[in-house]
């Protein structure tokens, strides 16, 4: 079994904001395999599927950013699942907007979702999909910041970054994360 984590905020206040680019993924990959992400389990919305010969997990934590490890431990305990076979989908000041990073491991960053992770899994050492949101123009609040909807001149590189998160995701199904990594990474 592979399960797909992407952080963000539940609520349509915080839909469409930086901080959702993880759960933006996660929808679209729900669409992608036609898998409905609505079960309530775990502190998360998840979605259950077989995508090219793979049991799949879609997870959406209903936890909210910060308490995102709480889910995603409760999560992995239910379903007896391996750290291993996971992949987490967030926001990243530190990448441009539009950019991927893919990385194993690493420290929080700053992000308190990935902080609330490690905690939470007791390892830095996990595959992750970092989306750039950029940062912003000095003098404004990060958490405003993040917090904010991206505006009408970042919509075509948000889609162009999801659909390049989506097919990472889709080719790691196949792929071991290095190739992905080396694949995705730009």
């Amino acid at each position: 079994m592979r399960w797909i984590v992407g952080l963000g905020n539940p609520g349509a206040a915080y839909q469409h904001t930086r901080h959702n680019v993880g759960f933006m993924v996660v929808d679209e990959l729900a669409k992608r395999w036609g898998i409905q992400v609505t079960q309530s389990k775990c502190r998360a919305l998840l979605g259950e599927g077989n995508v090219q010969g793979t049991k799949v997990v879609l997870i959406k934590p209903m936890t909210y950013m910060n308490l995102s490890g709480e889910s995603v431990r409760a999560f992995l305990d239910y379903f007896k699942a391996d750290v291993e076979d996971g992949l987490v989908v967030y926001d990243d000041l530190d990448t441009e907007i539009g950019k991927l990073r893919l990385r194993y491991q690493g420290s929080a960053g700053g992000h308190n979702g990935i902080k609330s992770l490690i905690q939470h899994l007791g390892t830095q050492t996990f595959d992750r999909v970092r989306m750039g949101v950029s940062r912003p123009q000095p003098g404004m609040n990060i958490a405003d910041y993040v917090l904010s909807n991206f505006p009408k001149s970042e919509q075509e590189k948000l889609k162009a970054m999801i659909d390049a998160a989506c097919d990472a995701v889709e080719f790691n199904l196949k792929a071991p994360f290095e190739e992905t990594m080396a694949k995705f990474n730009r």
